[in-house]
């Protein structure tokens, strides 16, 4: 049996504040419950483009740089933009981009297979050249569909679809798919039909870093949406939805939900698969949260500063069989959750970390780097939820101490070497433990990391039908070059099958030579 690697990744980002503004919730709420103060200044806290782009989280997240070199720029990082000039804060990086609403609009278009992205004429005159010199737009075969702003402005004034705005003016809309049914209404048809984009974008980069996408054989979504109708609410399937405008012609597929923990569930089974030798390459992909975006907003302009949580996530993974070279994806390493262990943060921990870690008899320290719940904590800290990356390593020091893993005075230097600064977009599943695969990849080929644990956790009460909580862990581990194959044929080679008679009858004229002696 081959191990599985994690031999490819890519991390996206979109800019969406106008969506934020039409799908976001607590935006729907505000209007729903007659805050218009909030929405009347919610424009003079948004940031444009160039502002999302140079901001060093987003940088970190879609690989322009380091977790690490967060530490190194002065807080808050909101204003200190300009420092990220040129190729560290450029619009494309060598594990994705950070795309404008704009040609966010134009992608949505692209994989809406159901003509229900309505586009503006003059919109669409404005949008064709950046869609010819945009790497992942320009591949995708196809021409923006123009309708007229009188149809869209009906649509929307009759309550059947939700809009879409760019630079002040409506450009078009997303229309419901059922008049009856509400799975299918404009707003979860915007919800869906983002997600999807930033899937596909997210998978388009995957194959910008070298992959084939006609080799993936099986695709694993993973992200918090879930699309069906009035009679099969969240039946899916993303996967294969996303596998086809993506161009992996040769895959099947299906969704994983897990709440914020679902990446890391779906990597555990896309390892699986592949270990199985089930399928030789499986893709794991995410797209964004519409209903996330501003979701802090209200704390945000009371603290008098920009609304961070203006971009849609996405990201995607490849696992393959060992090359000898990329990370491994150590599936006899692992955490999980189990019903009965209880919902307390030391119990979470000890499940998580401590559980996977003495099944390989390692001690805290032996692990270089813990991905937890990356968030930003300049989202998450106005709202009073503090630095969640920070308690979570706080957390798992105090355990080592407990354990005797560490000194008490070591804590801190433990949260310091072992913790990285949060980065990564608040869209619950987005940030949970694997934004850090991609830049553990690139460590680990430099020999600065020789293992990561990547921990996903998920708030299962959220569903209103258990108070059970969720999480699951890996090993990430620096590959040794050396492939490990049971004794089996080479990784990557054939079975010699008259080989392997020669070998049985060799065996067997040995047996027979033994027991003819033993005889005499």
């Amino acid at each position: 049996m081959s191990k599985a690697v994690i031999d490819g990744s890519s991390y996206v980002l979109a800019h969406t504040p106008n969506i934020l503004k039409a799908g976001g919730t607590t935006q729907t709420e505000a209007r729903k419950n007659g805050r218009q103060d909030y929405l009347d200044k919610l424009d003079n806290y948004l940031r444009d483009f160039e502002e999302c782009r140079r901001y060093a989280p987003n940088q970190a997240y879609i690989g322009g740089i380091l977790p690490e070199e967060l530490e190194e720029i002065e807080t808050p990082w909101y204003e200190q933009d300009n420092l990220l000039t040129g190729e560290q804060g450029g619009r494309f990086s060598s594990r994705g981009e950070i795309m404008p609403e704009d040609e966010f609009y134009a992608l949505m278009q692209a994989v809406d297979v159901f003509d229900l992205v309505l586009l503006a004429e003059n919109f669409c005159r404005k949008i064709e050249s950046k869609i010819e010199d945009h790497p992942v737009l320009k591949n995708m075969d196809f021409e923006p569909e123009s309708s007229g702003l009188a149809e869209i402005e009906e649509l929307i004034e009759d309550g059947r679809a939700e809009p879409l705005r760019w630079q002040g003016e409506l450009i078009g809309c997303v229309k419901e798919a059922h008049g009856e049914d509400k799975n299918l209404s404009a707003h979860v048809m915007l919800e869906n039909i983002a997600a999807k984009a930033s899937g596909v974008l997210a998978m388009k980069h995957l194959a910008a870093g070298g992959l084939d996408l006609d080799g993936i054989d099986y695709v694993i979504e993973c992200s918090e949406e879930a699309c069906g109708d009035m009679n099969q609410r969240g039946g899916g399937n993303f996967a294969k939805a996303i596998a086809e405008k993506a161009g992996c012609m040769n895959a099947s597929g299906s969704d994983v939900r897990g709440f914020c923990a679902a990446p890391a569930h779906a990597l555990m089974q896309a390892a699986a698969l592949v270990e199985a030798d089930i399928y030789d390459r499986v893709a794991v992909v995410a797209g964004g949260a519409v209903a996330k975006l501003g979701m802090n907003g209200e704390a945000h302009l009371e603290e008098d500063m920009p609304v961070l949580e203006d971009t849609l996530g996405g990201f995607a993974f490849s696992v393959s069989s060992d090359d000898g070279e990329s990370p491994v994806l150590r599936t006899d390493i692992t955490g999980r959750h189990t019903v009965g262990r209880g919902s307390s943060p030391q119990a979470v921990i000890s499940a998580l970390v401590t559980d996977a870690l003495d099944r390989a008899d390692l001690s805290l320290t032996d692990v270089d780097k813990y991905s937890v719940e990356m968030q930003n904590p300049e989202v998450t800290e106005p709202a009073g939820a503090g630095n969640v990356p920070e308690s979570n390593y706080k957390m798992i020091a105090a355990l080592g101490v407990k354990r005797g893993d560490l000194e008490k005075q070591e804590m801190m230097n433990f949260v310091d070497e072992h913790g990285m600064p949060g980065f990564a977009p608040t869209q619950g599943h987005i940030p949970s433990g694997v934004p850090f695969i991609g830049p553990a990849a690139e460590m680990m080929e430099k020999g600065e990391l020789e293992r990561a644990l990547i921990i996903g956790k998920g708030s299962l009460f959220l569903g209103r039908i258990t108070n059970q909580f969720d999480g699951i862990s890996f090993l990430l581990e620096r590959n040794s070059g050396e492939i490990d194959d049971d004794g089996g044929p080479e990784a990557g080679g054939e079975i010699d099958k008259e080989e392997i008679k020669n070998i049985i009858a060799q065996s067997m004229r040995d047996i027979g030579e033994r027991l003819r002696q033993e005889s005499e």
